[in-house]
């Protein structure tokens, strides 16, 4: 009998039968210079959508294990690798859904041979998600789309949302968020649409702010601010989507096309399991792991579970490995049992959280295995 994990209990008050995520909503760039990844290394990685997985193959690890609960999560990873493997880099982002195609039918009956059936049921489902693009098909995306469509017209002309992307330097753009953007309609409905309530309806799910701390919409106002501002939005593919709905020519660090190739030479490499980290850390055959894309898992576990779960990470983790993750509205970091085994990397995890184009977090943190 399957012993029950926090991950369990959570897939038991949690929907985990749809595609929550379509893409990975963490800056996979961020990603890579925290887990600073060596050739040989054997990685894990939560799933998610599986952008960033794929992203992790780019830096030479010998393995790369991706694991999620969801098995709606793991089609889309699987669908991912089977378009690797199938399609050009120009029809890779047609079928995403971030370039203009009539054709993204039959692109899915191209490379659905090669998808298990369990993923084959999954999308065969979902040919208007096909049709629109794999990359919209998760709930929040669909949040987002609600947000571009209905909120974001109310606060901002198409002539503010053409500007935030114009060529500006970090002064002009403090003053054009100053003077045209920052309007108080728009802090009044972000704060209505990405309170708790709202974003657990629609986007992600109430039992996910179990243990969160303040409110939501303040700490993403504040960070999208930084977004805007500190950093260089044509350079932002992830703000692109939310305020277009499709990457521009900023793309995610997987769908580059420099990128592409090396993806799909490697895709040997990887292998993915429905399961829980905890279950893995238990089961799993290998000896040693060296990096862990732990994505904001520790979000939805507590303090006693997550001292728990790192206690396992550290015991596996090889010496002079890392592991990365994301804070949203619940502060986790490493527990004060394991300050002998785990230590923080404060001014990687600083750059990290500074350059993160993705501005839902409020902490990135990223510890190394003594």
């Amino acid at each position: 009998m399957q012993s029950t994990t926090p991950e369990t209990r959570l897939a038991t008050e949690a929907d985990f039968s749809i595609i929550r995520y379509a893409q990975c909503w963490e800056d996979a760039d961020v990603l890579l210079n925290a887990l600073d990844i060596q050739p040989g290394d054997v990685c894990l990685s939560i799933a998610s959508a599986g952008d960033n997985t794929l992203s992790m193959l780019t830096r030479e690890p010998s393995r790369v294990v991706a694991i999620d609960l969801s098995r709606a999560q793991l089609a889309c990873l699987e669908i991912r690798v089977a378009a690797y493997r199938t399609l050009t880099h120009a029809e890779l982002l047609e079928l995403i859904g971030t370039r203009p195609s009539p054709r993204r039918a039959a692109l899915y009956q191209r490379l659905r041979p090669q998808l298990s059936e369990e993923s084959r049921s999954v999308w065969d489902a979902k040919p208007r998600d096909i049709a629109a693009g794999i990359g919209k098909a998760g709930k929040f995306e669909h949040y987002l789309d609600l947000f571009r469509r209905f909120i974001l017209p109310l606060t901002e002309n198409r002539a503010n949302r053409d500007a935030l992307f114009a060529q500006k330097t970090k002064a002009e753009r403090q003053e054009f968020y100053r003077r045209a953007w920052n309007n108080p309609r728009w802090r009044m409905l972000c704060r209505m649409f990405m309170s708790r309530t709202v974003m657990g309806r629609l986007g992600r799910d109430p039992r996910f702010f179990k243990y969160a701390e303040g409110p939501v919409a303040q700490g993403i106002l504040e960070r999208t601010e930084h977004a805007l501002t500190e950093l260089d939005p044509r350079e932002n593919p992830y703000l692109h989507w939310m305020v277009f709905g499709a990457f521009g020519e900023a793309l995610p660090h997987a769908l580059r096309e420099e990128n592409f190739a090396r993806i799909r030479d490697r895709l040997d490499r990887l292998e993915w399991k429905r399961t829980d980290l905890q279950t893995y850390l238990d089961t799993t055959d290998l000896e040693f792991i060296d990096r862990f894309n732990l994505s904001d898992l520790f979000e939805y576990q507590s303090e006693e579970e997550t001292e728990r779960l790192m206690s396992d990470i550290v015991r596996l983790g090889r010496r002079g490995g890392r592991i990365a993750y994301w804070n949203m509205m619940v502060p986790r970091q490493r527990p004060e049992l394991l300050a002998d085994r785990l230590q923080p990397l404060a001014d990687v995890a600083a750059r990290g959280h500074h350059d993160d184009r993705v501005f839902f977090y409020n902490a990135f943190i990223v510890e190394e295995i003594l």
